[in-house]
């Protein structure tokens, strides 16, 4: 059944006023209860997992099961906090990034400018000089290594303080790792180092694959043009399909409701998840795109068009003159943080 609308209400206000409805009839459990368990079992699953690793018959079961928790904390756990703005620390303890640069780059740079080109069309995640079985097959392993090098990068120009804050709290999460392993463990300093390394990275080339999936080969915008910011969204993001691993360790938001995601950020994994029926529905009804591949598919395509996607330069952007796609309108998108702003101050209340 089609949604009843209000007069002068535009369609991305329409579909907001459906979501809120649903958060408004959500429990707390709904709202951010179920993703504060999981993380919570990620944390109290540490110890057990270390135990593990301390037994020389079940070591490789414990580093992969460590790998798991790992990446619940450090890729789940703090993509939702720089959305929420709560417990950044574990970005920079468990994540060895600077909470700063992870929320400039990704909520005010990501979110806001979706695929519009120079600002965020992804770019920063394409390596042209690596041919495309390194990027998307080897290259990947080295993130453990690479983040920690690039946070620090980011400390030029910062003020002091928060630049001792963020090397503190990574030197924390990397001293802390790294003495567990040895005094706990039993390992050796070599033995140590190489644990740490395959601990984070077991989930390093799926996260760079789903890093570049879900935008890159989307339409692009001229931030001169952009469309409105329902329209940038469905046309420049794409959902995978639910995989119960990839769902526990990165999170619905981040794997099959990128969508609903991008349209609704401040929303939790759950409630994406809870509110993907009402968005897939409406945008149906609107006749507008709700993307959607498989992640087999999108590994074909940016292995057999790595050139064209990864390496060449920037696409040109696609047209969204009003006169070219009827019903499309672009302009400011003052109207979309209003709305953005309200479902804030409803989940809120809630």
């Amino acid at each position: 059944m089609e949604a009843n609308t209000v007069p002068g209400e535009s369609l991305m206000m329409e579909l907001n006023r459906l979501v809120q409805e649903e958060v408004k009839r959500s429990s707390w459990w709904e709202l951010r209860g179920k993703d504060c368990t999981i993380l919570g079992l990620a944390f109290m699953a540490l110890p057990l997992r270390a135990a593990a690793l301390a037994l020389a018959s079940a070591r490789p079961v414990g580093a992969l099961l460590l790998g798991v928790c790992h990446a619940v904390i450090t890729i789940k756990g703090t993509h939702l906090s720089s959305h929420s703005g709560i417990c950044l620390w574990c970005l920079q303890v468990g994540g060895a990034f600077s909470a700063d640069a992870a929320v400039h780059g990704h909520v005010k740079f990501h979110h806001a400018h979706t695929n519009v080109l120079g600002l965020g069309d992804s770019s920063l995640w394409k390596v042209p000089s690596l041919s495309r079985e390194v990027y998307l097959f080897i290259a990947p392993l080295a993130v453990p290594v690479i983040t920690p090098l690039v946070a620090v990068a980011h400390l030029r120009g910062r003020p002091f303080l928060s630049s001792l804050r963020t090397v503190l709290l990574i030197s924390l999460g990397l001293c802390s790792h790294l003495w567990i392993l040895l005094d706990f463990c039993g390992f050796s300093f070599l033995s140590a180092l190489c644990c740490m390394f395959l601990t984070r990275s077991i989930f390093s080339i799926p996260y760079i694959h789903v890093n570049i999936f879900q935008h890159i080969g989307l339409s692009m915008f001229s931030p001169e043009q952009r469309p409105k910011r329902i329209h940038q969204m469905t046309h420049g993001v794409l959902n995978l399909p639910r995989n119960p691993l990839l769902d526990w360790t990165f999170g619905h938001s981040l794997i099959s409701c990128h969508i609903e995601h991008h349209l609704f950020p401040s929303l939790s994994d759950n409630m994406c998840l809870k509110v993907q029926p009402v968005v897939r529905r409406f945008l149906k009804q609107k006749s507008l795109p709700y993307q959607q591949d498989l992640y087999l598919s999108r590994l074909r395509l940016f292995f057999h068009q790595y050139r064209e996607l990864m390496v060449l330069a920037r696409p040109s952007p696609s047209s969204w003159a009003s006169n070219e796609r009827p019903g499309i309108q672009t302009g400011d998108q003052s109207e979309d943080r209003t709305v953005q702003e309200a479902m804030m101050e409803s989940e809120e209340r809630c």
